[in-house]
């Protein structure tokens, strides 16, 4: 099974001392930084975008793990890569061809990976999964930080690691939403690997919450 790896989500930093919480994330030797784009039509909210991405490049060598919650990303591969995403998770339900722009991250040199909504099935990733470097189950509607955890996600993930090992993939799955020390083991033993933790990063000691999460998945 892959190593267990925390994405802290800046949605739920302080962007007042935007740069100063993304460096005690780096002090607490993670390596992966979650980047929450929205763009107010494929979910309500509005977040931010290549700007915000490209000036915290300039001081992070973190791993940028880029969440597009937006309509048609194809538009805006490029964009992002040259901004310094590392690795881009584009929704299934907002791409007309998922395939074709898979293929478009994949040809952009950065990992590719893809997210579905809670009431998304796993079979639409069957004619793609291969091609996937991580899937993404989200584990809240997205949209909106602070949520509480699904609880049908629980067996979502635990049917997607089946489904994976059954093809002889070891493919990372990421959960968002939701994610806290109380229930981040259960989630870990359900199949995930790599947990997306927003509020319960930011909010407070970030040293200290995350020492919590990594306890909690010892």
């Amino acid at each position: 099974m892959n190593q267990f790896k925390l994405a802290p989500s800046i949605l739920s930093a302080d962007f007042n001392k935007l740069g100063e919480e993304i460096r005690a994330v780096e002090n607490s030797g993670l390596e992966l930084l979650h980047i929450d784009v929205m763009d107010g039509n494929f979910v309500p909210s509005i977040s931010y975008g290549m700007p915000v991405i490209k000036s915290i490049r300039n001081e992070s060598d973190l791993f940028f793990d880029v969440h597009l919650m937006i309509e048609d990303p194809g538009r805006y591969i490029s964009d992002f890569v040259n901004a310094g995403a590392n690795g881009i998770t584009v929704h299934a339900e907002a791409c007309t061809h998922l395939n074709r722009v898979i293929g478009q991250i994949k040809e952009a040199g950065v990992k590719a990976a893809v997210a579905l909504n809670p009431a998304t099935p796993i079979d639409v990733l069957r004619y793609v999964e291969e091609d996937l470097d991580m899937i993404l189950l989200m584990t809240v509607n997205p949209g909106f930080g602070g949520q509480k955890f699904i609880p049908q996600s629980m067996q979502k993930i635990r049917e997607l690691r089946a489904h994976l090992s059954e093809r002889g993939l070891s493919t990372d799955i990421q959960v968002d939403g939701g994610i806290k020390a109380e229930n981040i083991r259960e989630v870990a033993d359900a199949g995930a690997t790599i947990f997306v933790a927003g509020s319960s990063v930011f909010h407070g000691d970030i040293a200290k919450n995350i020492k919590a999460l990594q306890d909690a998945l010892r």
